[in-house]
């Protein structure tokens, strides 16, 4: 466990040092709370753990997702930040841009935005593009995490904020 968490350590810091920010000025649809998808109609249950390249990850795989295994160091909790790195799968058009994150609380309110404006690497423990993040979010319960690439909707990943 040390060893892979090593090596993860490493590639976060890496791969930090090596991703820039994107191109904002060709931005053609903004994204904002009256575009994103129907929280109602949502099935609001946390997304499915899957293994890519001896891995870990939450999320929809052969899609996107990120490392995550619902441990204690892993796990979400009220306003506390912790490294994750998402992992993405599909068709080279579709990464046209950065990434940006909106996350939706299960009882609705105003989205946030999570991340925004990062670059995407290239292949990693499997995907066709990956980005570290330090992400979190401000309070328990179910979460719904909107990752758009170039101000399209690439997917989304629900998450369980625990209380601390």
């Amino acid at each position: 466990m040390f060893k892979k968490f090593f090596i993860l350590t490493i590639a976060i810091i890496i791969s930090l040092t090596t991703v820039g920010c994107s191109d904002v000025a060709n931005k053609k649809e903004e994204v904002t709370s009256e575009n994103l998808p129907n929280v109602k109609t949502q099935d609001w249950k946390e997304s499915s753990l899957f293994e890519s390249n001896g891995y870990t990850m939450i999320g929809e795989e052969g899609r996107l997702g990120f490392i995550y295994d619902d441990s204690e160091v892993t796990r979400f909790y009220p306003n506390k930040v912790q490294k994750y790195m998402w992992h993405f799968w599909g068709n080279e058009k579709e990464f046209n841009g950065g990434l940006k994150v909106i996350a939706t609380h299960e009882t609705g309110g105003e989205p946030i935005t999570v991340l925004e404006g990062l670059s995407l690497g290239g292949p990693n423990n499997g995907a066709d593009h990956h980005v570290p993040s330090n992400m979190s979010l401000p309070k328990s319960g179910m979460w719904k995490l909107d990752a758009y690439i170039g101000n399209k909707l690439f997917g989304s990943i629900f998450v369980k904020v625990y209380e601390k």
